[in-house]
């Protein structure tokens, strides 16, 4: 390990009041209790919760339990014992507050979902009462903790094999999360394993760990995305063959596609665009009509690499024929042209059905039986054994969509990183100021418009096949809602964060289907509070990070020179 530097202090955190003696072995008792509960039964009733009623043999929850337990355990010995050194880098006692908080909140939680499903707490057996006292001591010794003082994490750097390890593990750890969440066929298993990603993600983040990641992964952007591919692909091989698992999987990565177009015209040109899904119907409309379906309108049969083309060329020409006339407006002018834009496709396509207009698209029926692709004597509709493990249809498209999901990251990232994207963004923050600076905004303008619409038109042409129909209906105004909130929630302009915001939005709905009457009332709290305490979204890319806190900075001086000027009336 190369000579780590004294890590520089910010001045503006001050150190809270010395620790109480009994926190930190309080803390190691908590710890002690957490694991060993978590090896006892929880629940008298097997059939609920993936059985947690065997002692000595923890089931999926008690295994989150342990990790956590683990967790908190490095970090007490971080703060006082062999990991001390550790602890210099880390906000140590944030950190501790959080899993500690967070792990009272989760077996609350279990205990309140056993009772639950199994009609009372006598069915609550000594393990789930034993670990809940080892998570309340854990929380109640971590507050009785000094706050640490905040470190930069820039400054920490550690042999390359190590960062590139701590990569590796990283993405097996999201690797296993994933694989175990969606097996879960159980609503309150599935909330408490949200709840358990939450307090682990958020501990991490609170102490530092994933500032330091994030330096890490600058500094290895390749080994990043290379891990992150990898991690994909190996994806279907952890689902047993599970088609239900493997069609949410394909819906993530169509919507996340379909996303990151937005993101261009979004993101980076700040248009909004409430009518983007006609994009994605374009696409798919095109594939359908072209497709061997006995319902297709048109003779022409062309292999699918030209289907997929032609299609992507159809959204960009609808991109242009929208964006041509409507671009001098701007806000919710805009907005409200491409809502309309949006409407007018879905009627359209409803409507030329040979009665009300040509007969194209079967009308409100739509374009049903589209076969499976075949490409190159491969049939994605047939399974294949793989390595001993079954891989069905879905995950066959998985893998085609995995390729689209690669090209269109490439296509956004080289367009960020171009002389284009900083026009877009130029425009974006002032296009007055843009024009002023020789920008050429119209244009720049209708390129961001294109160029979404053509990766969504990608998207769409898969979509078709993996679908096998296609309707009016599919594309209605509120997929485009939630596209854009996947881009806000995620975090406008960056890569990881609309994939992240387009995974939520859609895995989330499929989980928790007893939710489904307030799926809408639940993301419009999400989206409230993301606006209030992380309006730079989950992901927050570095310009809108920077931007957010210089208003902040801004705000501050204003408040301070406002009260000088009160004091000075006084």
């Amino acid at each position: 390990m190369t000579d780590v530097k004294t890590p520089p202090v910010a001045p503006e955190a001050p150190a809270d009041k010395p620790a109480k003696p009994i926190a930190w072995p309080l803390g190691l008792a908590g710890v002690a209790l957490l694991i060993v509960g978590s090896f006892l039964s929880w629940s008298y009733d097997g059939n609920i919760l993936n059985d947690l009623s065997i002692n000595f043999y923890p089931g999926g929850l008690q295994i989150l339990a342990i990790i956590a337990a683990l967790l908190s355990l490095v970090l007490l010995l971080a703060e006082k014992g062999p990991l001390t050194k550790l602890g210099a880098w880390l906000d140590v006692t944030v950190g501790l507050r959080m899993l500690g908080t967070g792990m009272a909140l989760y077996m609350a939680l279990v205990i309140v979902a056993i009772s639950v499903e199994s009609d009372g707490l006598i069915n609550v057996n000594p393990g789930g009462y034993v670990s809940l006292v080892g998570a309340l001591l854990l929380a109640v010794s971590a507050w009785m903790l000094p706050l640490r003082q905040l470190r930069d994490m820039s400054e920490a750097r550690l042999p390359s094999w190590v960062e590139i390890l701590a990569i590796a593990v990283l993405m097996a750890a999201v690797l296993f999360i994933a694989a175990y969440a969606l097996g879960l066929q159980d609503a309150w298993s599935f909330i408490l394993c949200l709840v358990f990603v939450a307090v682990v993600a958020t501990a991490l983040f609170r102490t530092g760990t994933m500032t330091w990641i994030g330096h890490v992964g600058q500094r290895n952007k390749k080994v990043l995305t290379l891990a992150a591919f990898v991690v994909a692909f190996v994806f279907p091989f952890t689902q047993n063959g599970s088609d239900a698992n493997m069609s949410i999987a394909n819906q993530v990565l169509i919507f996340g596609a379909t996303a990151m177009g937005l993101n261009i015209v979004v993101g980076l040109a700040g248009l909004l665009d409430l009518g983007y899904i006609a994009f994605l119907g374009a696409g798919a409309y095109t594939a359908a009509v072209l497709s061997t379906s006995a319902f297709a309108t048109v003779g022409w049969k062309p292999p699918f690499l030209v289907v997929v083309l032609v299609g992507a060329c159809v959204s960009a020409i609808l991109g242009l024929i929208i964006g041509t006339p409507t671009l001098r407006v701007s806000g919710d002018y805009l907005a409200i042209v491409t809502l309309g834009f949006g409407e007018i496709f879905r009627f359209s396509m409803g409507n030329l059905d040979g009665n009300n207009g040509p007969n194209l698209t079967n009308g409100p029926n739509g374009v049903p039986g589209i076969p499976d692709l075949e490409v190159g004597g491969f049939n994605f509709g047939k399974e294949h054994v793989v390595a001993g493990i079954d891989l069905g249809r879905f995950s066959n498209y998985y893998f085609l969509l995995l390729i689209l999901i690669g090209f269109v990251i490439l296509v956004f990232s080289r367009l960020n990183n171009s002389r284009i994207g900083r026009g877009w963004v130029a425009i974006r923050e002032d296009e007055k100021a843009a024009e002023a600076m020789g920008v050429n905004v119209f244009g720049l303008k209708l390129l961001a418009f294109a160029i979404g619409a053509f990766l969504a038109g990608l998207a769409g042409t898969i979509k078709a096949h993996q679908d096998a129909a296609v309707s009016p209906d599919q594309y209605q105004f509120l997929e485009s809602a939630f596209l854009l909130a996947a881009i806000v929630l995620g975090g406008m302009g960056t890569i990881a964060g609309v994939l992240l915001g387009a995974t939520i939005l859609k895995l989330l709905p499929e989980k928790l289907r007893f939710f489904s009457e307030y799926r809408l009332l639940m993301f419009g709290l999400l989206l409230v509070l993301m606006m209030r305490f992380r309006p730079e979204g989950l992901v927050a890319s570095r310009r809108r990070q920077l931007e957010f806190h210089e208003e902040d900075e801004e705000l501050a001086v204003a408040v301070e020179e406002e009260r000088l000027v009160i004091e000075e009336a006084k």
